[in-house]
């Protein structure tokens, strides 16, 4: 298996946290004007997805094992909380900056639990839940405003929450955070590997989102259209690289009848 240069933490959690609030808010002020715009939130989350997936890699290679989906819906669970808060304090565009930086404060302190009380070891574990917690929070940022097509709390929660979408965003960015690793996870586990995965896993949220979409016909097309072209770009890019990796890839056939098993 050839040697992978990898991205930096830092790189990354730039690219989830200024690349992911840049869509949003682009998302949000576009979609003022014209409904279509809101699939920059779908990008949002895309770049929220790709920086978590990797904090749960490394937290995770300190050998949470288990804990891997455990640690990401508690992060999705205090997203959830953190958008709610921000979005209900009725404060215009600095709704999504208060929910990011209060999930990234509910982060934190779960992390400081963690060590000081539960007595885990883990060096990283308050920053690796701070970095979770804010890129929860950004996911379901970026897809609600694609579903609500707007970020006003009684919206949010009247086409997010109250239609059970809320569970459809969490199950699939959860997904896109946490499956990568608990997929690739083994002596031959690679970086590039795991966020073409989480890029793929995000592709199907997007489309999700896009076909819940209440903000027209127009903003349902082009969203599941990008969520399409990010799965199939980052589907045969993941194929090439478990190819790239594997020490051997075979066609197992189909699953032999029950007469042939007899």
């Amino acid at each position: 298996m050839t040697e992978q240069k990898m991205i930096p933490p830092n790189t990354l959690m730039a690219v989830g946290a200024v690349g992911g609030l840049v869509c949003i808010y682009l998302a949000y002020f576009l979609s003022q004007a014209n409904p279509i715009f809101v699939f920059f939130g779908a990008l949002g989350a895309v770049f929220a997805s790709i920086w978590g997936a990797d904090a749960v890699r490394r937290i995770a290679s300190y050998g949470l094992g288990t804990g891997v989906p455990s640690i990401g819906l508690l992060a999705l669970g205090m997203g959830i909380i953190a958008v709610l808060f921000g979005l209900a304090l009725d404060i215009g565009p600095a709704g999504p900056i208060v929910a990011f930086i209060v999930s990234c404060a509910i982060g934190a302190i779960i992390g400081i639990i963690s060590k000081k009380v539960v007595g885990m070891t883990i060096p990283i574990m308050v920053s690796a839940t701070t970095e979770i917690a804010g890129a929860g929070a950004l996911l379901i940022l970026g897809l609600s405003i694609v579903i609500a097509g707007s970020l006003d709390y009684g919206i949010v929660v009247k086409e997010v929450i109250r239609t059970g979408f809320i569970m459809m965003i969490y199950i699939a960015g959860g997904m896109a955070m946490l499956h990568p690793h608990n997929s690739n996870l083994g002596p031959d586990e690679t970086q590039d590997r795991l966020l073409a995965l989480s890029a793929e896993k995000a592709g199907i949220a997007v489309v999700l989102s896009g076909f819940a979409s209440v903000a027209g016909m127009g903003a349902i097309a082009i969203t599941v259209l990008i969520g399409i072209i990010i799965w199939y770009v980052y589907f045969g890019k993941y194929y090439a690289l478990v190819k790239r990796d594997a020490y051997k890839v075979v066609d197992t056939g189909l699953l032999p009848t029950e007469e042939e098993m007899q």
